[in-house]
């Protein structure tokens, strides 16, 4: 036997397994069976479809008071009525389950065109067709880009709606920095969605590479607005390959374009004040995280102030011991260096006393033999001196300043000859060569 399940477990089971399995919302036909407006101003609503006056499905729904005023607003305002009993509608739905009241349904939309006619008819297949293909929100998938700084802008380069957009980014308040590009295209008529198709393709093929694409217009009459239900072009912005932003000034409920694309807001001006906003965001975590920094750095600071404080007393003290060991160990080393030293001097003084005699016999030896040697170079420069062989009766003789065994003399030159104290000279006469 299965393990049995309190009530409030197989609620929860029933509920996590409804959010785990359905979209988020669904459109769905029904018809508004009763309905109740709240002095709080919340709708309370029974939906039932019927066959032959006969209900085969009935779900109770709500629509909250915000939800409901402006929807019932945009509702009378397109079809010239009020929401009320009896009338089939197209609703946007999430479908809820609470453990006390059981399954219902939260409105979060109802489609004002459904009650004209053919158009919307058209329509809801074509919302029909994208949902089952799975591309309601293909777009949606991407994560839109933290400050979207470079924007491809599809829209008429003169319509007010543009310059509203483009005046909101350059004169915001904030002085952000936004860079954007105009793909031009026509916004209304037959070939405006051709045209908005191409100026998609243009971008994607531009090698320039853009964080968001926006496409506006301004405000206009419904059938205007007609080629924004477009299926070609519900497709191309539900695949393509950056997050579409839309902002169509329009006053009905959505266009296809608008749930194909990743975010749509109502006007161009509201499109421009969606990308502040995300500069805002920006800014705005950034100064939080600065702030989170400051004061993690303020308490890192002080951690480490009191860190450093212990670790001062905590060096100061073993310093402290480290220094009387030390102070110890060097005072013990001083009394064993000076015995050693006293010892060493002991024994320098010995060897300087004994290499001084050795050097003083040894310098007394070479200084008898140096003065041997000075008495005999005496004699040698006393033998080499002119005037000793002058004195002996030699002469020297020189022609131009030259001794005579280094000239050509000839006759009629001038001779010298040097005596110890006397300078001649001659002429030469003669000149007579014999050999050895």
């Amino acid at each position: 036997m299965q393990q049995p399940l309190t009530l409030l477990e197989l609620n929860n089971l029933i509920k996590s397994t409804l959010e785990n399995h359905l979209e988020a919302q669904y459109w769905v036909v029904a018809e508004i069976g009763e309905m109740k407006v709240a002095a709080q101003g919340h709708a309370y609503l029974e939906l039932v479809e019927k066959s032959n006056n006969q209900v085969k499905a009935k779900i109770r729904a709500n629509i909250w008071q915000y939800t409901f005023r402006t929807v019932a607003g945009n509702f009378e305002r397109i079809t010239g009525t009020q929401i009320k009993a009896g009338m089939k509608i197209l609703v946007s739905v999430t479908v809820t389950f609470h453990e006390l009241y059981g399954i219902s349904l939260q409105v979060k939309d109802v489609d004002p065109n459904f009650t004209l006619g053919e158009r919307a008819r058209i329509r809801q297949e074509i919302i029909v067709r994208l949902t089952q293909e799975g591309l309601m929100q293909t777009n949606k998938r991407f994560a839109l880009p933290i400050v979207p700084q470079k924007i491809a802008v599809i829209s008429s380069g003169t319509a007010a709606g543009y310059g509203d957009f483009i005046n909101q980014l350059d004169e915001n308040r904030y002085a952000y920095q936004i860079d954007y590009q105009l793909f031009p295209a026509s916004m209304q008529g037959e070939a405006a969605a051709k045209s908005i198709i191409d100026a998609l393709k243009q971008i994607s093929e531009s090698k320039s590479e853009y964080d968001l694409v926006v496409i506006i217009r301004g405000g206009g009459a419904q059938m205007d607005l007609d080629c924004f239900d477009d299926y070609e072009l519900a497709v191309m912005i539900a695949k393509y390959p950056l997050p579409v932003l839309t902002g169509i000034g329009h006053e009905r409920d959505e266009t296809i374009a608008d749930l194909v694309a990743h975010t749509k807001v109502k006007t161009p001006t509201a499109a421009a004040e969606f990308i502040i906003s995300g500069f805002m965001n920006f800014e705005d975590r950034l100064l939080t995280l600065l702030k989170n920094i400051e004061k993690q750095t303020i308490q890192a600071l002080k951690w480490e102030d009191r860190n450093l404080l212990d670790f001062e007393n905590s060096i100061k003290r073993l310093a402290a011991i480290r220094l009387q060991s030390q102070s110890t160990f060097l005072m013990n080393k001083e009394t064993q260096l000076k015995t050693n030293v006293l010892n060493k001097l002991r024994l320098e003084n010995h060897e300087l006393d004994k290499n001084l005699k050795l050097l003083e016999k040894v310098s007394k030896n070479k200084l008898q033999s140096e003065l041997k040697l000075l008495e005999a170079l005496s004699k040698n420069i006393i033998n080499l001196d002119p005037n000793s062989i002058f004195a002996k009766g030699y002469t020297k003789s020189e022609v131009n300043g030259l001794p005579l065994h280094q000239v050509n003399v000839t006759k009629g030159e001038v001779l010298t000859t040097f005596t110890s104290n006397k300078k001649i000279e001659s002429i030469i006469n003669k000149i007579e060569d014999y050999g050895k």
